[in-house]
């Protein structure tokens, strides 16, 4: 008689990769890998049946442009070489942020204010470079208006995971730190979305739909699930949703005080977040969950 069931095929697993491993003992879901010690984790998680990964890069070095990014010999591009020949759907973030000195999205221009349009070829180039060592998906997560249409000029066969609805959230904290991607200045209030609107949220998916998204995302996740539920309700694409650092710290913080379960909790979390409509789910507790399904 149940409604909604979760499945491992559902959802995908952020892996966190540096110049060095870096052990995260409060959030083990967030630890950093090193293009060496990758394969072996890429390895176990395919034994434990994980079906799909994103990566996230921390750059040895960062400058203006954050050309890191879409360098050959970047991080994410070793890893994805490193990656190869595994059953693991190969996933990237393109944005700037982790690789930028200044931690914005996009290219400072006069007065502290992005860039947007100069920007875009940066993101283009960078998930090209990503498709190039090996990336079967790519996700753009920066919120610059029409990076979907120029990627996907520039990549017409390749599938596009558009965070389309990236609101500017309290909740992204714990990730910041993980990538050394906080802002030095200002917010990202000027390109990310204002969490008191949804109206908005469903004109940004209809762009990333006209532009040639092949699936739309709605990030943070739990406080948006009347989002996730407008976008479904509006649109057939696939749907994503990221269940994103602070929904987890939150859950393990509460687990480690004794306040709750946190095997239970995550577990109903996750089944509200495909319950609104969620077609997949990205998600710290996908390793975890191969064991507890």
């Amino acid at each position: 008689m149940r409604e909604t069931r979760l499945d491992l095929d559902d959802f995908v697993l952020p892996l966190f990769v540096g110049p060095e491993p870096l052990a995260n003992s409060e959030l083990a879901g967030m630890a950093r890998h090193s293009v060496e010690t990758l394969g072996a984790e890429a390895d176990e998680l395919v034994r434990l049946g994980v079906k799909a990964v994103i990566l996230f890069g921390i750059p040895d070095e960062k400058d203006e442009e954050g050309s890191g990014a879409w360098d050959d010999d970047g991080i994410v591009q070793r890893a994805l070489r490193e990656l190869q020949g595994r059953d693991l759907v190969l996933i990237t973030d393109v944005c700037l942020c982790e690789y930028t000195s200044h931690g914005h999205c996009g290219i400072v221009g006069d007065g502290e204010e992005i860039d947007n349009d100069a920007t875009l070829e940066l993101l283009s180039r960078t998930a090209r470079s990503h498709v190039e060592a090996g990336a079967h998906v790519v996700a753009p997560s920066d919120m610059m208006d029409g990076r979907v249409g120029a990627i996907r000029e520039d990549l017409p066969d390749t599938p596009i995971i558009a965070y389309s609805a990236k609101y500017a959230s309290a909740f992204y904290g714990p990730f910041r730190e993980a990538a050394e991607s906080a802002p030095a200045f200002g917010d990202r209030r000027g390109y990310q979305m204002d969490p008191a609107n949804v109206r908005e949220a469903l004109r940004e998916c209809e762009q990333d739909v006209a532009e040639g998204a092949d699936v739309l995302m709605i990030k943070p996740a739990l406080p948006y699930l009347d989002v996730i539920r407008a976008a479904r309700e509006r649109f057939d694409l696939p749907l994503a949703a990221y269940n994103v650092s602070g929904e987890y710290a939150m859950v393990k913080a509460a687990a480690a005080k004794g306040f709750l379960d946190e095997r239970q909790a995550a577990l109903e979390s996750l089944t509200a977040i495909k319950r609104a409509g969620a077609d997949f789910v990205v998600s710290y507790w996908t390793k975890e969950l191969a064991s507890w399904l």
